[in-house]
């Protein structure tokens, strides 16, 4: 499970209850919710909530560094919670569904130094599509 919760106690991120609502939806394993979804989850707990306020509480996590923005589909944003633990994804073609999944070795160590062309690589994404056993 994510520690997004704690994570922003510990910064003295101002918990108003829709910023609070906002984290708890997108808190845990797996999450990859688009803003709609983050909206539409929070709505069920807190009816009164925007989706402006949606929109700016994830903003502010996405510039805090403790939401990443993930596109595996080239179009819709979604959000991802686990910002401090290196992973890939795992997508599937048909329903989209999102696994996170934790490289057993560096990627960086599987590009050699000539196909680097001089960049100083410091971090890779890798996505891996196929079937979910749902779809399979």
């Amino acid at each position: 499970m994510s520690d997004l919760l704690e994570r922003l106690r510990e910064r003295g991120w101002r918990m108003t209850s829709q910023r609070r609502v906002v984290a708890e939806v997108l808190d845990g394993d797996h999450v990859h919710l688009t803003a709609d979804e983050v909206h539409a989850r929070a709505a069920q707990r807190l009816p009164e909530i925007s989706r402006a306020t949606v929109y700016n509480a994830l903003g502010e996590l996405v510039s805090l560094g403790e939401v990443t923005e993930v596109s595996t589909d080239g179009r819709a944003r979604r959000y991802d919670p686990n910002a401090h633990l290196p992973h890939h994804h795992l997508v599937c073609s048909r329903c989209g569904t999102i696994r996170d999944v934790h490289p057993a070795a560096d990627p960086l160590a599987d590009l050699p130094e000539e196909e680097r062309f001089g960049f100083t690589v410091s971090e890779a994404e890798v996505t891996y599509r196929g079937l979910c056993p749902s779809c399979a």
